[in-house]
């Protein structure tokens, strides 16, 4: 079942990163020729320059962020990386360029940073600016959002949840007679930025993703073979076939590619431990991987 969902995601991410981009297999170095066309060779290079900068378990998520970028461009033009916002926020251009931490994203990576701000700009173009901010773990429908003034029974409100991500309140009038809102959620809808971010995301995968002039090769570069056993072992032992886990890991490519094969994230709740074990495997944290690998050894 949690297979046949994975697979049914990675569909849908093809179809719409084919629709957008028309990539049949995303592939960064066509994203990356695709971006330059679109947002100039300077802007590019400065973005492949951060996601070779960033972990290697990351680097499927900057890439997304490009991904964002190019379409969110497409859409709004190169001038939108142009404009600063009244004083109160730079450039695109500077931020990209000084990495600068730009409210209210100052949680994410300067490419996540800057696909979010695109996608919460094109979202307003299409449907308008939110009267209101939601957060959608929470299903509750009514009464979510501070009505306006000018509200009326009938009315849709351009409601907020994510980066891109916009559904609408719909103005009733309660048994009581006050004014309320019921959250529509068959109208959410993200903008064409946030779709192919999350397309590419799914539909490359986490790689390898190998960058034109690298050198030395980062995936390449060998792992802690003793650690790289364990984990090995423990992602037979816990329902990957062979094929998915792959022969041994001896190199940083070996373990990405297998994380990519296993579809963790499907699973059961100890492969968030694993998850977290072959990152710091990936990514050289020493500490992290001793404790995790501990965590493991001791769970039943």
């Amino acid at each position: 079942m949690r297979e046949a969902r994975a697979e049914d995601a990675r569909t849908e991410a093809r179809r719409l990163i084919y629709d957008l981009l028309g990539e049949e297999r995303p592939s960064a170095g066509a994203l990356l020729r695709e971006a330059t066309a679109v947002l100039g060779a300077g802007r590019v290079a400065r973005c492949a320059e951060l996601a070779r900068g960033a972990p290697l378990t990351r680097r499927s998520a900057e890439l997304a962020s490009l991904a964002g970028l190019l379409v969110g461009t497409r859409e709004l033009g190169e001038e939108w990386w142009e404009r600063s916002r009244g004083g109160k926020q730079p450039a695109p251009d500077e931020v990209l360029r000084t990495a600068t931490a730009v409210d209210p994203w100052t949680d994410l990576t300067v490419l996540e940073m800057l696909a979010a701000w695109i996608a919460d700009d094109a979202a307003d173009r299409a449907w308008g600016p939110p009267a209101a901010v939601t957060d959608l773990n929470s299903w509750q429908a009514e009464d979510r959002v501070e009505l306006p003034d000018d509200a009326v029974p009938g009315r849709r409100i351009v409601v907020s949840f994510d980066a891109g991500g916009r559904l609408d309140a719909v103005v009733i009038r309660r048994s009581d007679d006050d004014l309320g809102s019921n959250l529509d959620f068959n109208s959410l809808r993200y903008s064409r930025p946030a779709e192919a971010q999350w397309s590419w995301g799914v539909a490359a995968g986490l790689g390898p993703h190998r960058l034109e002039g690298e050198d030395p090769d980062p995936y390449a570069a060998p792992v802690d073979a003793a650690a790289a056993d364990v984990l090995h072992a423990w992602t037979l032992r816990h329902g990957a076939t062979a094929e998915q886990a792959g022969p041994e890991w001896r190199v940083k490519g070996d373990v990405v590619a297998a994380i990519e094969r296993v579809d963790w994230m499907w699973r059961s709740g100890e492969w968030f431990a694993w998850w977290r074990g072959v990152c710091a495997l990936v990514d050289g944290d020493p500490a992290q991987l001793a404790a995790r690998l501990e965590e493991i050894a001791a769970a039943p």
